[in-house]
């Protein structure tokens, strides 16, 4: 197996209620739990193939107790990501390389679709956002705790960044509108963390 390593920054947001009770293995604040997960990825290798800069996202359909049912998710690839780093990220966001991805995968039931697309992820300081023209526009803030620094969760049991506290933010806006969803929300959960993924 090829081995790979890459790390950078994620955020998720969704339409549960700040804190997403998901993370816990509890079930979501509205029954369903509808999500978009976006990677930044700093610096990456798989194998010889480098990956620095590259962005991915999922389209995340659970419906009903994430640990417990399995997700329809849709998977977006930076176009700026030529042949190989495509197949590359595809391979691992699959979980076909192994690492934390394929914990993730072992939860999807259906793959709605691979797209590659111009993508827009920000990250500075506390606020996070991703734009995909015509299919993405999220944004999302971290919470201020009591003292005024970020809120945040560790060892939660289904986490995308294990290893990394969660800081707890709200969306400013979380527009998705894609393989038949229209989703428009504003003020609910999101998540965001450095993350570090390897294997083989």
């Amino acid at each position: 197996m090829t081995q790979w390593k890459f790390t950078g920054t994620y955020f998720e947001t969704c339409n549960c209620a700040a804190a997403c009770p998901c993370v816990f293995g509890s079930p979501p604040t509205e029954g369903v739990c509808n999500a978009i997960v976006a990677w930044h990825i700093k610096q990456g290798t798989f194998g010889e193939v480098t990956l620095d800069g590259f962005n991915v996202a999922l389209l995340v359909d659970a419906p009903g107790n994430m640990a417990e049912t399995k997700w329809k998710v849709a998977a977006y690839i930076d176009e700026k990501a030529g042949e190989a780093q495509k197949n590359a990220l595809l391979t691992i966001f699959s979980g076909q390389a192994g690492g934390h991805p394929a914990v993730l995968a072992s939860f999807v039931g259906e793959l709605l679709g691979t797209k590659s697309v111009p993508m827009h992820y920000q990250g500075n300081g506390k606020n996070r956002s991703l734009t995909i023209p015509g299919i993405v526009d999220a944004e999302l803030e971290a919470l201020e705790g009591q003292d005024g620094k970020p809120i945040t969760i560790e060892n939660h049991p289904l986490c995308v960044a294990p290893g990394e506290p969660a800081t707890v933010a709200h969306s400013k806006h979380f527009r998705l509108s894609d393989y038949g969803y229209d989703w428009k929300l504003s003020g609910r959960n999101g998540y965001l963390s450095n993350f570090s993924y390897s294997g083989a």
